[in-house]
Formats: structure tokens, sequence, C-alpha cells
């Protein structure tokens, strides 16, 4: 399998590309619009084709690069069958398995920092992967003070879909702030200062509740955006709208 992890600057956002070597079809999970030609660039460069888009949730904190990617490369989009949107291709249910090429991902229902919210895992001879998208973090996980979120759901996801995975399973989570790339679900049940250790579920209610965070900078907007597969509403400010334009001449 072809993987890379790729990162976007002012939204702290991995976007991955997984390409499968024989069939040379990709697929590209939470990607972001700023970044849809660097994306472009990478599959050309590694001989592939997108054939898929896959959204882990509605995002809040940057708009989606699905809509344009599908409009420049003719990829299809998919994300969580539970968010009902008429701009997805398919509409993935918990345990349903996506197949690009030689890859498969397993769609697993992980609810809590949105009431919609899915991870994906990847197990097959060489690799146990699973993006957690905003649920699961690297010694952390998403926040659930908007969008339907819910920490009591959040625990239950964490501990019921993801905590029950193979220790060694590499985690690739949606963001990190400090640098960091991969975790293991091992190290995460071990150490994660929300859940780790035997938190009980009334102890990592009582720090959700506390952590007092700052919305989103781009919620107004992305939000409402990202429930059109990425399509820029009309209060983008001017200054951010210049990715919004799709060029099919380029």
């Amino acid at each position: 399998m072809i993987f890379k992890q790729l990162f976007e600057d002012s939204s702290a956002t991995y976007t991955y590309l997984l390409g499968c070597p024989d069939s040379k079809q990709a697929l590209l999970i939470d990607p972001v619009l700023e970044t849809v030609d660097r994306d472009i660039a990478e599959i050309k460069t590694l001989g592939l084709t997108l054939t898929y888009v896959v959204e882990t949730h509605v995002h809040a904190d940057h708009l989606t690069g699905a809509r344009k990617l599908k409009a420049l490369t003719g990829c299809k989009i998919a994300g969580p069958a539970a968010d009902k949107l008429p701009c997805r291709d398919t509409h993935l249910e918990d345990g349903q398995v996506l197949s690009v090429g030689c890859i498969n991902l397993i769609s697993l229902d992980t609810p809590g920092h949105t009431n919609t919210h899915q991870s994906f895992l990847l197990e097959d001879a060489t690799h146990k992967m699973v993006f957690t998208g905003d649920s699961l973090m690297i010694d952390g996980c998403g926040r659930t003070d908007f969008q339907a979120g819910d920490s009591s759901t959040l625990y239950q996801s964490i501990h019921e879909k993801l905590f029950c995975l193979d220790d060694n399973t590499l985690v690739y989570p949606g963001h990190d702030y400090q640098g960091r790339f991969v975790s293991s679900i091992a190290q995460e049940k071990l150490r994660n200062p929300r859940l780790g250790n035997g938190k009980t579920e009334a102890e990592f209610i009582a720090i959700m509740d506390n952590l007092n965070l700052p919305q989103p900078a781009k919620i107004q907007f992305a939000v409402a955006g990202n429930m059109l597969c990425g399509e820029c509403p009309p209060n983008v400010p001017e200054e951010l709208r210049g990715p919004c334009q799709i060029d099919l001449q380029g």
C-alpha cells in the first residue's frame, strides 16, 4: 500500500493519502480546501488516480476539499450515512467496507465529537491502522460542546469501538497541534490524559466540561459549507475565498 500523511497548517489538519500499487487507485481521508492543489500533485507524482474522498465528519474548523476534488478529478465522495448529505455519492453505515483497489476501509461509528462521526479501520497482512478523525487524538480527543457533541457518547465510542482494537493498531488522528504524527491504541489506553489509565466516564465528562475552549475561527461558515461537501458560503471572508474557485482548465 502507498501511504502519505499530509498536513494543513492553519487548522492543524491531517489528510491521509492511501493508494493501491496494483490498480493505481487512491483515496483521500479528510482533505482541506486550501491544499487541494498539493493533494492532486502528490497523487499525480505517485502515478495514482483519485477514486474517493472519505470524510470522517462534518468539520467545523476548515472547509473540506471534497467538492473541488470531485470537480477536478471525477472522484466520488463518501462519508457517514447518518449525515444524509445529497452531495455525497456513498453513504457509509457502521461496519460497511469501502474498497479502493487493494485498500479496504471499515467504517466505525464513533459519535460524540459530532453525533454522526465515523472512524476508519484498515487491517491487512501488513497494516493495522485506524483513522480516527476528531474522536481519538494523540493524548487527547475531540471536543464535545457543539454539533450535537456529547461527552458520554464519545467515551462509549472510544471504549467500545477503538480501545477494543488490537493494541498494536496505529492511531492516525484528524489533527495534532504539537507536531506529533501517530500513536497506538496501546499508548492511548495507557497514557491519554483524558481517557487513559482507567479513567471513568464520570472523570472524562468532568474533564470535557471544563475545557473552556474558544470556538473554531471558521465555524460560522465551515459547518454550512461542509454540509454542501465544501461549497463556499457567501460569508467566507474575501481574503479566504481564493481556494473556493474551481479552474477546470488548470
